[in-house]
């Protein structure tokens, strides 16, 4: 009975050991893409997000290559990473998914990368709930575009969340109301190795960025800089 129930263990270890391992590489390309997503954003001579927003930015998430439901007219999924400015500097990531809504894709509803940033302490916390609708439980805008385009105070007083979206080279504001955001624990858990901190913890400041992780926050360190 006992080398009955130690085969079975040992069975359980192996079959999940290839699933862990798959993940662990998702997440890994999802960590990739989400970096290159922000760095050819940085690169935009003037079609970038505006200096006073990205130096307001509390929080950014890349959602990078959503695609279009094969089934659901309009509908949409992706899977992305967060960062959260804190005192410390960047937070350590965590994932989130992102489904439902209805926006126009840009190149003929191909694969499109969003960014999400937020720009005050109630998208922050919004971030933190394990699911939240866009434009109903967080006031979402289209963000503007241009480096140097002059401040909209109506969007920081009454947007939590600016969205943005890139395909083939374009970058524009986009409006992601309905969409759903929830977070992604298996993956985060995963990325940990185990069962992770909370998701306050960790984009908080208290859980030390992961050297798998660390290309992908000084990327956004070094485009979301404050001014002082």
């Amino acid at each position: 009975m006992k080398t009955i129930l130690i085969s079975t263990i040992a069975f359980a270890a192996l079959a999940a050991s290839p699933l862990q391992a798959q993940k662990g590489s998702n997440v890994a390309a999802r960590l990739a893409s989400a970096t290159q997503v922000v760095q050819e954003i940085e690169n935009t001579p003037d079609g970038g997000i505006p200096d006073y927003i990205v130096s307001k930015a509390n929080c950014v998430a890349v959602i990078p290559s959503v695609k279009k439901g094969a089934f659901i007219v309009g509908a949409s999924y992706g899977q992305g990473v967060v960062t959260c400015r804190t005192h410390k500097g960047w937070s350590a990531p965590v994932f989130i998914r992102l489904a439902g809504g209805s926006f126009g894709f840009q190149a003929g509803g191909q694969a499109t990368d969003l960014v999400l940033v937020s720009v005050n302490q109630k998208g922050f916390e919004e971030l933190l709930h394990s699911k939240f609708k866009i434009g109903a439980d967080a006031a979402a805008a289209a963000g503007p575009v241009g480096r140097h385009a002059s401040a909209s105070t109506d969007i920081l007083l009454n947007a939590e969340l600016l969205s943005y979206s890139r395909s083939k080279g374009v970058f524009a504001g986009v409006d992601l109301n309905g969409a759903v955001v929830s977070q992604n624990t298996d993956d985060t858990d995963a990325f940990y190795g185990g069962r992770a901190s909370s998701y306050q913890d960790i984009l908080g400041g208290e859980v030390p960025v992961p050297s798998r992780a660390r290309r992908f926050v000084q990327t956004v360190a070094r485009y979301f800089q404050a001014t002082h």
